[in-house]
């Protein structure tokens, strides 16, 4: 069992930046790749970034965030960030960290643990 805890949600002007980050309860938390999915007011949630398990070599963006959001992960820290730059109002989401056993994947339904959420509000 993983529990996933996301902090660093809040409002910035459009072309700030912010880092969340997602803290991990357990001892293996190595073995999970790692993601981060959002979730607009009224729409689905969709894919934003993910990060093999391990050392975290590779890593899988959505189109839409490519070259302005980076992820990364401590696993001393039990720890997976989302570093956010150039910002924009359609950023605009809630933010979750998701965890699973396996190859990162941009499938939410392949996820097995989610946090809470932490809210992302852009303005324009």
């Amino acid at each position: 069992q993983v529990q996933l805890v996301e902090f660093g949600g809040g409002l910035v002007q459009a072309g700030g930046s912010l880092r969340l980050s997602c803290v991990a309860s357990g001892r293996t938390f190595s073995s999970y790749a790692m993601g981060w999915f959002r979730q607009a007011l009224g729409k689905e949630r969709e894919f934003v970034a993910a990060i093999s398990w391990s050392g975290g070599k590779s890593t899988y963006y959505a189109d839409s965030v490519k070259g302005r959001f980076t992820i990364s992960r401590d696993n001393a820290k039990n720890t997976v960030y989302l570093q956010m730059n150039s910002l924009k109002p359609e950023d605009t989401a809630v933010y979750y960290c998701a965890a699973r056993v396996g190859d990162y994947v941009s499938f939410e339904a392949w996820y097995d643990y989610w946090g809470q959420g932490t809210q992302v509000t852009v303005s324009s």
